[in-house]
């Protein structure tokens, strides 16, 4: 099947002839309608032929009522997870809400009690960063090590890990793959973080939210808890179709939890916290899973061409790094020993100076990186890049 990833989709347009207001955009209507957005993690793609398809249907039957998790869609994440993954999963291990951003809230609230540590490594997603304040914890941090030299990675300190661990760390929200910079973790690094999350009797919980875009050619994901069987007992796994089909907005997510204990705790703390199962985001997510991986493939091709061009005007800009990213759509900046060196803030000044909108490092916890959206038309994404060139080729 053929698709369409070439045609510009104007998010910022009234719908249609009366001028009606367009539908609002975090990503499209943050900013003036000169500047180009790279910055949420958001494509710009339509989703789906076969997701737009069962919506259409549902959105037909005409009634929105109280939903009901279907056995269908339980059986679609069994299959998903046993086809692409090697993971035989249970319908009972899950557990449907509202997004992966408060399942990473409800487990702290779940799994620790006011005071306990909450671990995360940064850079990390900022959302990572707020979870502890925000359920009265107390926030702990490790660093990453970055990439010494173009064509290395980033990598994980299990020394800089094991110090920040306290008696009072109970937590650790782990991103796998890694969001901001795209780290698809090997065997070798997740063994090394399980001797240290049994060592010290952690609970953790596994976003992995980008696992379905991994970009190298024959890459496979392996769940931490399928990788690791050992940790499966004290592993919550976060999953959800929104950033492979493109369908955040319809808020479906599902945390796997194959130990009983754990997952009673989840569950019982979401009482009165969570809604109801939005009942699009649960026709849309079986949809995706079980009709949506040709559109994938397609999809997968589009991103390692656009993360191509984005290297060849990385290579053009002096002291810019950029470690390619094996998975996820996003690229992670290193902008210290650039043309922007000493800028408080080099986001600000490329959407001031070049018109593009990027995601500022500081609230990843690193200052003077940016993250940058790829998941765009390759014109789009080819017009946001010459206007970083006038500004960071020096």
């Amino acid at each position: 099947m053929n698709f369409d990833f070439a045609t510009p989709i104007d998010r910022r347009q009234p719908r249609d002839a009366d001028q009606c207001p367009p539908w609002p955009s975090q990503k499209w209507h943050r900013y003036a309608d000169d500047v180009l957005p790279l910055w949420v993690a958001d494509m710009d793609f339509r989703s789906p032929p076969a997701v737009i398809d069962a919506l259409s249907e549902r959105v037909g039957h005409g009634v929105y009522g109280y939903g009901k998790v279907p056995e269908s869609l339980e059986q679609a994440l069994v299959d998903w997870s046993r086809e692409h993954y090697g993971w035989e999963i249970s319908p009972r291990w899950q557990h449907w809400l509202p997004g992966v951003v408060p399942a990473l809230h409800l487990a702290s609230l779940a799994f620790t009690e006011p005071g306990d540590g909450v671990l995360t490594i940064t850079p990390i997603y900022p959302p990572f960063l707020q979870v502890a304040e925000r359920t009265g914890r107390l926030a702990q941090q490790a660093e990453m090590t970055p990439p010494g030299s173009p064509g290395e990675s980033w990598t994980l300190d299990l020394d800089a890990i094991e110090e920040a661990i306290t008696e009072r760390t109970r937590l650790l929200l782990w991103c796998h793959p890694h969001n901001p910079t795209g780290r698809q973790w090997r065997r070798e690094e997740l063994e090394g973080l399980a001797a240290l999350v049994e060592r010290h009797q952690l609970i953790v919980v596994s976003d992995e939210l980008h696992c379905d875009l991994l970009l190298e050619d024959g890459a496979r994901h392996e769940p931490l808890a399928a990788a690791l069987p050992q940790l499966a007992e004290r592993t919550v796994t976060l999953w959800a179709p929104s950033k492979t089909f493109n369908l955040a907005g319809l808020t479906a997510a599902c945390a796997v939890i194959p130990d009983g204990r754990l997952r009673q705790r989840f569950r019982d703390r979401a009482k009165g916290l969570m809604p109801d199962a939005n009942v699009l985001g649960l026709v849309a997510a079986e949809a995706a899973y079980r009709h949506g991986e040709p559109w994938r493939q397609a999809l997968l091709e589009v991103l390692r061409e656009n993360r191509q061009q984005l290297a060849e005007h990385v290579a053009g800009w002096p002291g810019v790094v950029c470690a390619a990213p094996e998975s996820t759509y996003l690229a992670w900046l290193d902008l210290r020993q650039s043309a922007l060196s000493g800028q408080e803030s080099p986001a600000k000044v490329l959407l001031e100076r070049a018109g593009v909108a990027l995601s500022d490092g500081a609230d990843f916890g690193w200052p003077g990186f940016v993250r940058l959206n790829f998941g765009t038309t390759a014109a789009q994404l080819g017009e946001a890049l010459a206007r970083m060139d006038r500004v960071l080729a020096g």
